[in-house]
């Protein structure tokens, strides 16, 4: 399922933020391909988050002139590749116009990089002697899943569904879309624990964790506003 576009709330500011975070990814990733093979592989090495290195606090070769947590902002911005960057950017796109909406430019990048960073600690503590670095948005942006899901489980979104030589867009309900991609990563993630896995399933699920549970209070103040409205119009006004 690939989602391609949501119906609901509707937006009342430009998500500057998440547009300047697609901008600044797709930066990094141009750069990247710019590189040859070996430049590339250094590049990655030394500004993904390697496990080893951030519980150790030791930078390992090829080191980078900055403290070894640098790579837990950096790697947030680097993808291994065209289909890694694409997926990742269509999610903030489609989900994150609403969160930036609802907490506001700053507090939305706050919460993207907090998400961003809980993603890479998940990760480190499912392989804390991993010498892979890892790279890529995924939990940052499963941050923004998480949130979404929370507060906006009834929206729809234009989804395509793909199987086989049959492709067709439909609309399904958030908790649907969002449930299913984040079941499909608790079972890949369970499945994955002691095996050298090039997707960082763990990731995924603490950055969804933590989106979820950073969202609670906005989503209590939501439940608040809207139990207000109810007591204060009439019912006959509210068919």
């Amino acid at each position: 399922m690939i989602p391609l576009s949501d119906e609901g709330r509707a937006v009342h500011r430009f998500p500057l933020v998440t547009v300047s975070i697609i901008g600044v990814a797709a930066a990094v990733f141009l750069y990247q391909m710019t590189l040859s093979d070996r430049s590339l592989r250094i590049f990655v090495q030394a500004y993904g988050a390697v496990p080893v290195e951030l519980v150790t606090g030791q930078d390992i070769p090829p080191r980078i002139p900055f403290p070894v947590w640098f790579t837990l902002i950096s790697s947030m911005f680097m993808h291994g590749g065209w289909m890694h960057i694409i997926g990742n950017m269509l999610y903030l796109w489609v989900f994150g116009d609403n969160i930036e909406d609802a907490l506001g430019p700053g507090l939305y990048l706050a919460f993207y990089l907090v998400c961003g960073l809980a993603a890479s600690g998940a990760q480190v503590l499912s392989d804390p002697v991993s010498r892979t670095p890892g790279i890529g948005a995924s939990g940052a942006v499963a941050g923004v899943l998480g949130a979404y899901l929370l507060l906006y489980p009834g929206h729809r979104v234009n989804t395509l569904i793909i199987m086989g030589y049959f492709a067709r867009v439909v609309q399904l309900p958030a908790v649907l879309v969002l449930g299913f991609w984040i079941a499909l990563q608790l079972f890949s993630g369970f499945l994955s624990l002691g095996v050298q896995t090039s997707v960082a399933y763990w990731a995924h699920i603490g950055g969804f964790a933590a989106g979820m549970a950073l969202a609670v209070p906005l989503a209590l103040a939501q439940r608040r506003r809207a139990g207000r409205w109810q007591e204060e119009w009439p019912s006959d006004w509210r068919s």
